[in-house]
């Protein structure tokens, strides 16, 4: 499975939009939850954009990602977030490849997610556990949950 991994700087224009566009596509349209996708912290020079290619190029020829998610520094170690399938791509063990490489490359620090409370099990998976009670952001339930270094 190829990860293609770049800072916001290292992005080209058409990269920025496939990714925007999942990002809006998926989480906005697709999950009924109108709010401001573009929060700032894609631009942290910190942070780092991981996707796995899809097959094809989109509709208007930019690159086609089947999975992506996105890495922030964090003051005790990191946080993923924004973790994505495309429709298409769901159910084939894209996106688990692509939190395992995220996974494994920050296993020596510890890894918050805000994890939507459904994917609790999944996330588990992984080594994260749940910390606190579950909360509602933008009307979807959530679960702050953490791996720990060397778990």
């Amino acid at each position: 499975m190829q990860v293609v991994e770049r800072s916001f700087a290292g992005l080209t224009t058409a990269e920025l939009y496939a990714i925007l566009r999942l990002r809006v596509d998926v989480f906005v349209v697709e999950q009924e939850c109108p709010y401001p996708e573009l929060d700032g912290r894609d631009l942290e020079p910190a942070t780092r954009h991981l996707w796995v290619p899809g097959d094809a190029s989109g509709a208007n020829g930019e690159p086609s990602i089947a999975a992506y998610l996105r890495v922030l520094q964090g003051a005790d170690g990191v946080w993923i977030g924004r973790v994505i399938a495309h429709p298409s791509a769901r159910g084939r063990g894209i996106a688990r490849g692509l939190v395992r490489h995220a996974v494994d490359a920050h296993r020596h620090e510890r890894i918050d997610i805000h994890a939507q409370a459904h994917l609790a099990g999944w996330y588990a998976s992984f080594g994260f556990e749940a910390v606190g009670e579950e909360y509602l952001e933008d009307g979807i339930a959530h679960l702050a949950m953490v791996r720990r270094a060397d778990a």
